[in-house]
């Protein structure tokens, strides 16, 4: 395709409406959305609305950077009933409570008709009108058999308000045992106020939602919301979901980078921090390769774009976020077993109720049955109690996103927290992941010029670390490889292959011994000089005779003894896990303080040595960057993968490190043992407050003070151990990582 060379000042500006942005998205924009309930992963659904389990809203699996519209809608929706309801409640509250002040009590108006139809006529609309998403929740989860906390709220506020009702037109059924100077007593205050401090509890949960994906959005709006697609006639402006894979793309100064790909022509400077967390500019040439969302600087590039969609390095990110906010932890269940059997016995407990006023209670019999028995009801409603995990679990995941720490699920933060032991792999976990040749050390009969031909030239076919950085060393020292022939690959032994005729075999000292090379023992010595200084060695044969050694040197991150130092100091054990000769490991982990290394080991004995720490009752996580990690990180409790690495082994962990660094680990194990202490606070909150609240609510002060708690007063507390549970996850959008 041809492409120009110079920045094309014609181009075309097409104006994009920023609310109809379409780049950004992490789902395509013909694809259905998708809604599920985080209580409930089962339930699924292509329209929003509510659980026909929990009753909770249901959420978008997949984001994107403009708010969800239903999300929006329904706490606009809930936000206005919540208002209107209050200012309807207010009057009636204040009417019915106007008795207990004293320079009103007296008031002939205080117990009129007039007063009663007034808090009928304002109650009515607050009640049917502003409650009814929530009695409506409760109605359906009668019907399907699936009762949540939405039953008990039905229930008791549709108690009151029809008991208040009757009693209101036909007041004729009451006894006159039950009435209070000639009437029979009602409870609309109740009924509306409850339902008032519901749906306050229910904005404040929208809210908090919405606030736990900031973190998100602000990702998402990364990316641009168009792209310069290169054409033969020119360039021309796209929306980002129009770019497909192979397109070439101009990108001139300032702008962002729309989708991952690799530079195919010019040079600029590229800031990353979004992936790295490094504030410096990297420079960028023909070859090298660009992330979505970073940000060019003062040069003109043409990239190919390589990854799309949700396949780039951004889609993944918000993907993986996405979906951990969904998740639930294991102690989840705790809290799912409490509440399948807790409200057919609060309904069983709040009869009972009733008929012990009814038989043993004082006059107004009915009237202290209904009222208690209401109470129970409003009081026990399990908000809080729903609340406890999926709250903590979405804040905490956003945080850690904020912080570059990608976690999977729920289930990961989990067991994260109870991690004793980490595994980490040396190449481009511990160290740059950039080796470099450094040393050419030819044994006698041959020289440096000819050990570097041969050996540039038959590792060039190999896709080695190691061997891209004795290419790269021998072009810098003016050797030009040619081509080999008879190539082959021993799996974590070396390479072989015939470079102008001679018999070439590259590799670890006990691949050459197997392939029958004698006389290795000077090669040998002089080797172990170099492993103690922390350099990997690379045997050379030629003809079937040694021919001298590389050393290969990958320099240790600056960041990696302060993220050892920051894992000890959380009580960790360290082990390097490598296949690097011994030497060389043990080099490298005495210098870093590891408490144990394990050498020469390929990939299904890491494996195995997991397996072997794990049956030792300790709790394992495995840090690696490569495909030959990916089998050790799905065999650890908790897999960490370096978002510099590979995708097979960011799909194989469960927690990426988007930057990088070993010092998210600590950061992340920080955040999961907030998260489960969060959860804990939140999970004792709700059962100390259903414990203490549900005998309350039946009276049980009653016979020692003659206290009783009106089901108003129940609405309240209810409420506030809802916004205290929201209040507690809130906090760990500051804690310190």
């Amino acid at each position: 395709m041809p492409v120009k060379s110079s920045i094309d000042e014609s181009v075309s500006e097409v104006a994009v409406e920023r609310g109809n942005r379409s780049a950004a998205t992490v789902e395509s924009s013909s694809a259905k959305p998708s809604y599920t309930c985080p209580m409930h992963p089962e339930v699924q659904q292509d329209h929003p609305g509510n659980c026909p389990k929990c009753g909770m809203t249901l959420e978008r699996k997949t984001l994107t950077a403009a708010p969800d519209e239903a999300e929006s809608a329904e706490l606009h929706d809930m936000t206005r009933r919540f208002w209107i309801g209050a200012a309807l409640a207010l009057p009636v509250f204040m009417l019915a409570m106007a008795h207990l002040i004293p320079a009103l009590g007296k008031r002939p108006w205080i117990d009129s008709d007039a007063s009663r139809w007034t808090q009928f006529a304002l109650a009515t609309p607050a009640v049917w009108w502003a409650g009814w998403p929530l009695l409506s929740r409760g109605w359906r989860s009668i019907v399907t058999r699936h009762l949540n906390m939405f039953t008990l709220i039905a229930t008791g506020v549709g108690a009151a308000f029809f008991l208040s009702a009757v009693a209101m037109l036909m007041p004729g059924l009451f006894p006159d045992t039950t009435q209070h100077q000639g009437m029979v007593p009602i409870y609309f205050e109740s009924a509306a106020v409850i339902v008032v401090l519901v749906l306050l509890g229910q904005v404040l949960e929208l809210r908090a939602r919405s606030r736990t994906g900031s973190a998100i959005t602000a990702l998402l709006n990364l990316a641009p919301s168009t792209a310069r697609q290169v054409a033969p006639g020119g360039d021309h402006q796209v929306p980002l979901d129009q770019v497909k894979v192979g397109d070439w793309l101009r990108v001139v100064p300032g702008d962002k980078i729309p989708v991952d790909g690799v530079v195919v022509e010019g040079h600029s400077s590229v800031e990353e921090s979004m992936v790295t967390g490094e504030p410096l500019p990297l420079e960028k040439a023909s070859g090298d390769k660009i992330t979505g969302g970073t940000v060019n600087g003062s040069g003109s590039l043409v990239m190919r774009a390589e990854r799309i969609g949700s396949d780039t390095l951004l889609g993944q990110i918000v993907n993986m976020v996405a979906e951990a906010r969904r998740s639930r932890a294991p102690i989840q269940g705790l809290a799912d077993k409490v509440a399948g059997i807790f409200v057919p016995v609060v309904l069983a407990v709040s009869v009972v109720t009733f008929g012990v006023w009814m038989w043993l209670g004082p006059e107004p019999r009915l009237t202290h049955a209904i009222v208690n028995a209401v109470a129970v009801l409003i009081i026990a409603c399990p908000c809080a109690l729903g609340l406890a995990t999926p709250m903590s679990i979405m804040v905490g995941v956003g945080r850690g996103a904020q912080e570059g720490v990608l976690v999977k699920n729920a289930e990961v933060l989990e067991r994260l927290e109870k991690v004793t032991t980490l595994v980490v792999d040396k190449t481009g976990t511990l160290t740059e992941g950039n080796p470099k040749l450094v040393d050419v050390l030819p044994a006698g009969g041959f020289d440096t010029k000819e050990l570097l031909h041969v050996t540039a030239s038959l590792e060039q076919n190999s896709e080695h670390p190691l061997a891209a950085a004795v290419v790269q060393g021998a072009k810098e020292r003016g050797i030009v490889p040619e081509g080999a022939k008879d190539f082959r690959s021993v799996t974590a032994g070396g390479v072989a292959g015939v470079v102008a005729g001679r018999v070439v075999m590259i590799g670890k000292l006990n691949f050459l011994r197997n392939e029958r090379i004698t006389d290795l023992e000077p090669l040998e010595a002089s080797a172990a000089k170099l492993q103690e200084e922390g350099k990997t060695a690379i045997f050379i044969a030629i003809d079937g005779k040694p021919a001298g050694i590389l050393a290969v040197a990958d320099p240790i991150k600056s960041t990696t003894a302060e993220a050892v130092g920051g894992l000890h100091a959380l009580g960790l054990k360290i082990v390097m896990l490598t296949g690097d000769n011994r030497r060389t490991a043990a080099a490298v982990a005495k210098k870093l303080g590891f408490d144990g290394v394990q050498a020469e080991i390929e990939p299904a004995g890491k494996v195995d040595y997991i397996k072997r720490l794990r049956a030792e009752g300790k709790h394992v996580a495995m840090a690696g960057d490569g495909i030959n990690d990916a089998p050790a990180l799905s065999e650890a409790e908790v897999g960490i993968a370096m978002g510099t690495g590979t995708d097979v082994a960011m799909q194989s962990a469960g927690v990426t490190l988007v930057k990088g660094d070993l010092r998210g680990i600590a950061t992340a194990i920080r955040l999961s043992r907030a998260t489960m202490r969060n959860i804990r606070e939140n999970l004792f909150f709700a059962f100390l407050y259903n414990a203490l609240g549900i005998p309350l609510a039946a009276g049980a002060l009653y016979p020692f003070f003659g206290l009783l708690l009106s089901p108003m007063i129940a609405g309240a507390a209810m409420s506030l151990s809802s916004i205290s549970v929201i209040g507690n996850a809130l906090r760990l959008r500051k804690v310190t990582l």
